[in-house]
């Protein structure tokens, strides 16, 4: 159980949650000191970001990807900033998803990179400069809306409707990445990915900020046939148990689970317990499209017999929500106060 965010930050376990509380003071302080400060970089591009109020995985990368889809029937040549989580690569770098390994530039840049260029770096703006030298005319950031490093014309935040915002917490003590008011200030819509309780809760937070909300779901793939078939299945991503829920949804069984630090690069000790509980239960292999091209990095891949690999894309409640978003994010790009 590697890798998977604590217990209490999504239940109401509340004794970590205070003893965890002065230390969430202090990061919440400086978190948002980070957020509420001057002088944010710019760029003379319309930036659109897609962040999210929690630390785990959340579903940005799908709704980027559909972003960028629209921007290009829209006429556009949108380009991404990613900043490469899990890569070695820090200085501003333009992916080429034909030679770019996922352990050198991290796994999401190389799946991003199939819609539109893609730069990564720790220097948004560096990597918004690299994408404008490109030909880029509108820029797609996933995530950083909490880093401020890059000014944005408009701030997408992304919730699972499942875990929506856990515990209310600030990190350690809970999931979020800086107060929830202070995110809030820096906001201009939200959507809610997929159903629950939870979710009920988002969706009274974003009434009383004033928040546009809007809905939408994942609608998962797979490489091969599922139905029938029984999985142990393994991943290394911000929020696997999503992932084992689709194996369900496409009606395979899961059977077995390994799951991983989110970003996790397989060892040869991995992939020898992944192959040999499989071979003992006779179980076929799943894994995420993130995961995949973290083991082509190496070519670990070739070893992984009978895999089916997933995949998911978005479906809007509103079939024009990405339109709408882009043409906001114009708008205010064009309203622009560079006194920001």
């Amino acid at each position: 159980m590697v890798g998977e965010a604590p217990n209490f930050w999504w239940n109401d376990q509340k004794l970590m949650r205070w003893l965890l509380l002065p230390v969430s003071w202090i990061y919440g302080f400086f978190a948002r000191r980070r957020m509420e400060r001057e002088n944010i970089p710019v760029i003379d591009l319309p930036v659109l970001c897609v962040g999210n109020f929690t630390l785990g995985g959340t579903g940005k990368t799908p709704v980027v990807i559909s972003l960028a889809e629209a921007a290009k029937k829209l006429g556009l040549n949108p380009g991404i900033i990613s900043r490469g989580y899990g890569g070695e690569i820090h200085s501003p770098h333009l992916i080429d998803p034909e030679f770019d390994k996922a352990r050198e530039v991290g796994d999401e840049p190389l799946l991003l990179a199939r819609h539109a260029p893609v730069a990564v770096a720790t220097d948004r703006l560096g990597a918004a400069k690299l994408l404008q030298k490109q030909g880029c005319n509108l820029i797609l950031m996933d995530d950083g809306f909490q880093s401020r490093r890059l000014f944005a014309d408009y701030a997408l935040m992304v919730v699972d409707g499942m875990r929506g915002l856990g515990n209310n917490a600030v990190f350690p003590a809970g999931p979020l990445r800086a107060p929830l008011v202070t995110q809030l200030a820096y906001t201009d819509g939200v959507l809610m990915i997929g159903n629950g309780d939870k979710g009920n809760e988002v969706i009274h937070m974003a009434a009383r900020a004033a928040k546009p909300l809007n809905f939408a779901h994942l609608v998962p793939s797979a490489t091969d046939a599922v139905s029938g078939r029984k999985f142990l299945a393994f991943a290394g991503i911000g929020n696997p148990q999503k992932f084992f829920r689709s194996i369900g949804e496409l009606e395979g069984k899961v059977e077995q689970t390994r799951i991983y630090a989110d970003h996790h690069f397989y060892t040869d000790f991995d992939l020898d317990d992944i192959i040999g509980s499989a071979k003992a239960k006779q179980l076929s292999l799943a894994t995420t499209a993130k995961d995949f091209a973290r083991l082509k990095t190496d070519g670990q891949d070739k070893k992984l017999e009978n895999l089916v690999v997933f995949d998911v894309e978005v479906s809007f409640d509103d079939p024009d929500f990405c339109k709408q978003r882009i043409n906001e994010t114009l708008e205010a790009f064009k309203n622009r106060s560079y006194e920001e």
